[in-house]
């Protein structure tokens, strides 16, 4: 009968009385009807639902922990609004009712036999209500406290820092890419497979893919690493004859999850906190398309923080132009945004395998050694190639990690000034673009490569929040704003990301401030054809530059409808198309 009985008659049950109950309930079959035919009204009433039932509870507990070799599920019937009177209990209005009268705190107490006096139950301000010390609940419940290991919830770390890689091994990056072109996604799994030698932390990775590994360029893991199966391999593969055939194996590495980021995003956090758990660090790399990230898992990635899950997530094929060809389901301009607004996460956007690097170095560092930090990073890498330029002579390391940092200074010094501000895939357009103002404008640009808006906000809310609270002490100044203080000229931003995303260190650039971005849903076209939709290829840079020179008053305005006839940027059919094509 219980099992035939719909939610809502349970509800209206409780509104009732002991008779309707009767009636309603019992009353649909004669063999349950007799079961209660010795008890009156009020009896029937007082009748318990399992899950407030605690001589039930009790034993469903029991059971379940003597119960082995199989999960165990307790479905604990419950009514809402419990023990708070009439007016509350199994009422849909419950959730919006803030207060009790006098008659419910009555009610409340002697339902649940608490020792407090008419006089003392006013309605505005209830009593507080505390056992005694020597009584039977607070005995119990500190009983219970000390089994569980104390009063205050601690989480006992006692995994030891882990060896760093070597410096070597991160040269496969800071080399650069010679005469091969080779996207960012590609540039990190060369990275991995370096990092996968390492004698103590090689093993201790966790590379977890929900969708087809070969995607990402990962199949070169499959004859060494494997896919963890808890059954071995029981098939042919289709692509057996293949070196690089796709193996199963008891003691793979790899999981390989299937189309199913709930499931990855389950797996990221149970080896990212094995830390605690289990006392041995592990470092889970959940790579994904990064459209199917923090938008279609990210009260999963909340959980992660909460849970001070360590490890990395790699947005691939990121940015709204770069996987061009399926649309706007796959073409990601806002998970940096979205990342933005998790504690947890540190993000960074990469253009060049050697930042990759230095990002990836500084992460294991805080991670997994002595800084041993609760963070965890998101790393967007794109699939289109490129040249990878080796690591320049003196490069700024710090610029990288804190989000910021000159590539390419102005060619000259001759003309008005401007400073390019550009992250991940973004920075070849603003190379372009400053070819193109030097060349075509007199115009002196400076390339800044920016690994992270979301880092370089950080940072600057972290300073705010200083001087707002020590208003006659030292003033601490952003990163940010320290760099680009005494820079010439305006400040244009441009990302494969939603204007939303530069736009979030736009109070701290000293100066005039203008970005470009992918504003939008994603169209299927050619990558050319997409940036100047969006005008954030190298000629809408160009003209972006020119219009806030203008606004200065630092150019003539004539210079603005010269530009645009001479590049076509407002007629995407004046692009020049390439066919650099997918990973390399």
């Amino acid at each position: 009968l219980m099992n035939t009985t719909p939610d809502g008659d349970y509800q209206t049950y409780k509104s009732e009385h002991g008779g309707f109950v009767r009636e309603h309930f019992f009353g649909r079959d004669l063999r349950t009807l007799k079961m209660v035919e010795h008890m009156n009204d009020a009896e029937v009433w007082n009748l318990q639902r399992g899950g407030h039932d605690y001589s039930k509870v009790y034993s469903a507990f029991q059971a379940a922990v003597a119960h082995t070799g199989q999960p165990t599920v307790i479905l604990a019937k419950t009514i809402k609004g419990w023990t708070l009177g009439s007016h509350f209990e199994g009422r849909n209005s419950t959730h919006q009712m803030k207060k009790l009268t006098a008659d419910d705190l009555k009610a409340f107490r002697d339902r649940l036999y608490l020792d407090i006096p008419d006089e003392a139950l006013d309605s505005k301000l209830p009593p507080y209500y505390k056992p005694g010390a020597d009584s039977d609940e607070l005995a119990y419940m500190f009983e219970r406290r000390r089994e569980l290991g104390g009063s205050i919830p601690r989480r006992i770390v006692s995994a030891k820092p882990l060896a760093q890689p070597e410096e070597k091994s991160y040269d496969v990056l800071r080399r650069g890419s010679g005469k091969q072109a080779v996207a960012t996604t590609m540039a990190f799994v060369r990275l991995l497979k370096e990092l996968l030698k390492h004698s103590e932390m090689g093993q201790r990775f966790v590379p977890i893919i929900p969708d087809e590994a070969r995607t990402f360029g990962m199949d070169a893991m499959f004859p060494t690493q494997k896919i963890y199966s808890p059954h071995g391999q029981n098939y042919q593969s289709v692509d057996r004859e293949l070196l690089l055939a796709y193996k199963e194996s008891k003691t793979g590495q790899i999981l390989h999850e299937g189309i199913s980021e709930a499931g990855s995003a389950a797996s990221f956090i149970a080896a990212g906190t094995a830390y605690s758990t289990h006392g041995e660090h592990m470092i889970p790399i959940y790579i994904f398309y990064s459209m199917f990230g923090f938008q279609r898992i990210g009260d999963s990635l909340w959980a992660a923080g909460d849970q001070l899950t360590r490890g990395f997530l790699l947005g691939a094929t990121a940015g709204r132009t770069t996987l061009n060809g399926e649309g706007l389901q796959h073409e990601d301009g806002h998970s940096l945004l979205l990342a933005s607004t998790n504690p947890a996460v540190v993000a960074y956007d990469p253009a060049f395998s050697f930042e990759l690097a230095h990002i990836v170095r500084d992460g294991l560092a805080r991670m997994y050694g002595e800084r041993d930090e609760d963070v965890y990073y998101y790393l967007t890498v794109y699939n289109e190639p490129y040249l990878q330029p080796a690591e320049p002579d003196g490069v700024d390391v710090e610029g990288i990690l804190r989000g910021l940092h000159r590539y390419a200074p102005a060619p000259g010094e001759d003309g008005p000034g401007a400073q390019i501000l550009a992250s991940g895939v973004a920075v070849p357009w603003a190379l372009k673009a400053q070819e193109l103002l030097a060349a075509d404008w007199g115009v002196q640009a400076d390339v800044w490569s920016v690994t992270s808006w979301n880092e370089l906000r950080r940072d600057a809310l972290s300073c705010d929040a200083w001087n707002f609270d020590n208003p006659e002490g030292d003033q601490r100044t952003p990163y940010v704003t320290t760099t680009m203080r005494e820079q010439p000229g305006p400040v244009v931003a441009v990302s494969d990301w939603m204007r939303a995303v530069p736009d979030q260190i736009r109070q701290w650039i000293p100066g005039d401030f203008a970005s470009l971005g992918t504003d939008g849903f994603g169209l299927s076209d050619t990558r050319p054809a997409l940036r100047r939709h969006f005008r954030v290829d190298a000629e809408s840079i160009v003209l972006r530059v020119l219009t806030s020179l203008v606004q200065r008053g630092d150019y003539d305005r004539a210079a603005l409808p010269a530009a645009i006839e001479k590049y076509g940027v407002t007629d995407i059919s004046q692009v020049e198309e390439d066919h650099s094509g997918g990973l390399s």
